[in-house]
């Protein structure tokens, strides 16, 4: 690496020499010189480099939403795309996006025309106000199983501007039931492998990673780094976290939010309205040493998450499955159509919260069994 090289071209020669690991885009904008030489240089760097540009086809889209009462059905949009490209090329437009984990570069609208364009068909079911005020806002999940499918809601929907995503766990082949992931991702981090997909949708998207999970080192900066997260999605394993990350939450005033993948059952602790409401709706009892939580049986686990969710009112094949744990099965079983129900009621239940439209906590069944008979 040359001495006087810049910021920008050592982040681009470490992302090209360790791109294993690596979860964010990088960004050309070739207006820029320097920008321009940058790319250059990694075109010429990535020898099997998959080259995407749609701009012309973006640019088409876009003008109908910028000009809608202007562009008639049918009509030549040329004039309208000049008007947008202004001073640029089509090929100076926008923004080059690298995805070093693919190779591949993909030409797109820079952020502000993209999160237009991108959340058009929100509207008015998200009006433009609210798609603003939700730009602004930060969530944190740990716990990228059944949080990968609520972090990727999250990102589409556009829910939030930020998201800081822990996991310490790997893509194993018995994930594949419920996760969305390739059999070329067993192996992969968790939580890198959610904000990989996040950036492919949205590469604007602020994601940090931490591929540690939650520790006692880490929970201040998964809190606080770069700015408080608003809300807290908890979706983890551990029983030590659960109990440590609301703590965390209540001296914060954030809410706490969970899906529980059984009965559609959903848990809201509105720590931000009510600053000495008991976690867990206070079914358990806080004093509890969480260091001692830590790698508890399964068996001493049922103990304690049967005072939190209340076992008698899971559901009777989840029942079955608690009493075949270490008999037949080794894992609490989990199924898609569940995991797919979570992402969508604790995104809709996110946003509401973040537009200050429910105000309450409680726990929420939505029972598939219940309510299709």
């Amino acid at each position: 690496m040359e001495k006087n090289a810049t910021a920008r071209e050592s982040a681009l020669l470490q992302v090209l020499s360790d791109p294993g690991k690596t979860y964010r885009p990088l960004f050309f904008r070739v207006y820029n010189q320097e920008d321009q030489k940058l790319l250059q240089q990694l075109q010429q760097t990535v020898k099997d480099l998959e080259v995407h540009d749609q701009i012309l086809s973006q640019l088409h889209e876009y003008v109908k939403i910028c000009y809608l009462t202007k562009l008639n059905t049918g009509e030549d949009p040329a004039p309208f795309i000049a008007e947008v490209l202004g001073t640029h090329t089509p090929e100076t437009y926008g923004v080059w996006v690298y995805y070093p984990w693919s190779k591949k570069l993909v030409h797109l609208l820079d952020e502000e025309a993209f999160v237009a364009l991108r959340t058009s068909r929100n509207t008015y079911k998200i009006t433009p106000e609210e798609r603003e005020v939700l730009r602004s806002k930060k969530i944190g999940v740990i716990g990228l199983s059944v949080g990968q499918a609520i972090a990727q809601t999250l990102a589409m929907e556009r829910v939030c501007g930020a998201l800081h995503l822990a996991d310490f766990d790997s893509i194993e082949l018995s994930n594949m039931n419920r996760l969305n992931v390739g059999v070329q991702d067993i192996g992969l981090n968790k939580a890198i492998l959610a904000a990989r997909k996040i950036a492919e949708l949205d590469p604007f998207l602020d994601v940090l990673c931490f591929t540690e999970g939650i520790t006692e080192d880490n929970l201040e900066a998964f809190f606080l780094e770069n700015g408080k997260i608003d809300i807290l999605v908890e979706e983890c394993d551990g029983i030590d976290v659960k109990i440590s990350s609301r703590l965390k939450a209540r001296s914060l005033g954030i809410p706490v939010v969970m899906d529980t993948n059984d009965r559609g059952m959903l848990d809201v602790e509105r720590f931000d309205l009510e600053p000495e409401r008991p976690i867990f709706h206070g079914s358990i009892d806080e004093g509890m040493d969480t260091a001692k939580l830590k790698g508890l049986t399964n068996e001493e686990k049922i103990v304690i998450l049967g005072k939190i969710f209340d076992l008698s009112k899971i559901s009777d094949r989840m029942k079955m499955s608690l009493g075949e744990m270490r008999k037949t099965i080794n894992a609490w079983p989990q199924l898609a159509s569940s995991v797919a129900l979570g992402g969508a009621m604790v995104t809709d239940t996110c946003r509401r919260i973040l537009l200050s439209e429910i105000h309450n906590s409680g726990r929420y069944y939505i029972d598939f069994n219940d309510l299709i008979k």
